[in-house]
């Protein structure tokens, strides 16, 4: 450990959790809004999940499950709180203004109008908080021709060019295989979330935050607007090439796995073609410059693609190692998982779960030294807080029933 490196706090000093304090009410579903939730949620904040009486959030069902049990839900639903409400009905339209009364933040994804429709628009619920902060997460925004379109993030990612400039010059475009502008829109909600509250501790007020899953996408495709408009440049597919430096692809090992190499420093190419044998590319002219480079990625890509071929992989990254040159295993979640590097930072964590045991999934998304976040407990069953919820708002058993019998909760 060096002397810039965080000392390591011992557990009886560290202060609460930075976020503890925080109420949020976590209304939406399928992905982004509700991860924006968790991700709030693994610092402390104390996020109470609403869920319709019948109709529990989709990602319960979404994928694989065990013993019926889906396990993208305890991975989305870890941190909150569960309960049901049917918010179309006076019944639960009452209890939700009653919750947001002690609420920091709201986060919801219908569609534009439908909490206006139900009378929880934004006039009855700052009236209710005028701190409240309220994350609206649509497809499209609350505005706009497409606003009232349905919106998922493949939208996203095919809308904001993601899609046209990933896959091989000859393919189609390709989709990502996982929710990435979900993922990606729900760490900018989060991010927003903090901005507003940042903002309300100044001006004592709360305000709307109006996302729209398009555009986080735009915001880390990094510099494809300024190119277009400054130069006419549309980026095209490349595969796993890149436009900017060479040599830069997946490469086979002899054993048959695969390694990916990065060269986006001129002195890690150096490093490379020495290791492969080719050291007489680097007096070449064109040698000198990443775009330069790329120009020449077919007899780059020759030359380190023919090396690599003839070794196996833990040769491979023990050579690349010790010339200092920048390469990674392509892994799959398996080799992730035992890969030492991740268990030292601790990325995944074991999980007691009432319902399946111990399970593991990814840790919080970073460390804090002295407020840590923390995985409390896996996604719950559906309203499985309801009882707990509700009596903290002063209902007592017979309210509870009462609003039992008529289907407002469950």
């Amino acid at each position: 450990m060096t002397d810039d490196e965080p000392k390591d706090i011992p557990a009886g000093s560290r202060a609460p959790a930075p976020l503890e304090g925080m109420r949020v009410l976590d209304l939406a579903t399928l992905f982004a809004g509700p991860l924006a939730a968790t991700l709030l949620g693994d610092f402390g904040a104390d996020v109470v999940k609403v869920e319709h009486p019948d109709r529990p959030d989709p990602s319960r069902g979404h994928g694989p499950s065990k013993d019926g049990i889906g396990l993208w839900w305890k991975l989305l639903g870890r941190n909150k709180r569960t309960i049901t409400l049917d918010l179309s009905t006076p019944g639960g339209r009452d209890v939700l203004l009653r919750l947001a009364a002690d609420a920091d933040v709201i986060i919801e994804n219908f569609r534009p109008g439908t909490l206006e429709k139900w009378g929880l628009g934004w006039d009855r619920l700052s009236e209710a908080n005028p701190r409240l902060v309220l994350a609206r997460v649509t497809g499209f925004g609350q505005f706009g021709p497409y606003a009232r379109r349905p919106g998922f993030g493949t939208l996203a990612e095919a809308m904001s060019g993601f899609a046209a400039m990933t896959g091989e010059p000859d393919g189609p475009p390709t989709l990502p295989p996982f929710g990435l502008a979900d993922s990606v829109a729900a760490l900018a909600t989060a991010y927003a979330v903090m901005a507003a509250l940042t903002g309300r501790d100044r001006t004592g007020q709360g305000q709307i935050v109006d996302m729209a899953i398009i555009e986080p996408m735009l915001a880390v495709l990094g510099p494809q607007a300024i190119w277009y408009d400054q130069l006419g440049y549309v980026q095209p597919r490349t595969g796993n090439r890149s436009n900017n430096n060479a040599p830069r692809n997946t490469y086979r090992t002899r054993d048959g796995k695969w390694v990916a190499v990065s060269t986006s420093a001129q002195s890690i190419a150096e490093r490379v073609m020495r290791l492969v044998g080719r050291p007489d590319v680097i007096d070449e002219p064109w040698f000198a410059s990443g775009a330069q480079r790329a120009r020449h990625a077919d007899e780059l890509d020759e030359a380190v693609s023919g090396w690599i071929a003839r070794h196996d992989r833990a040769e491979v990254m023990a050579a690349f190692e010790e010339a200092q040159a920048a390469i990674a295993p392509v892994y799959d979640i398996a080799d992730a998982m035992e890969d030492p590097q991740y268990r030292a930072l601790g990325t995944f964590a074991e999980v007691p779960d009432e319902e399946l045991g111990t399970v593991r999934m990814q840790n919080v998304l970073f460390r804090l030294s002295g407020t840590p976040g923390a995985i409390r407990w896996a996604g719950r069953p559906h309203g499985a807080d309801t009882d707990e919820v509700l009596s903290g708002l002063g209902l007592d058993t017979s309210d509870i029933a009462a609003l039992r019998e008529s289907g407002t909760v469950r």
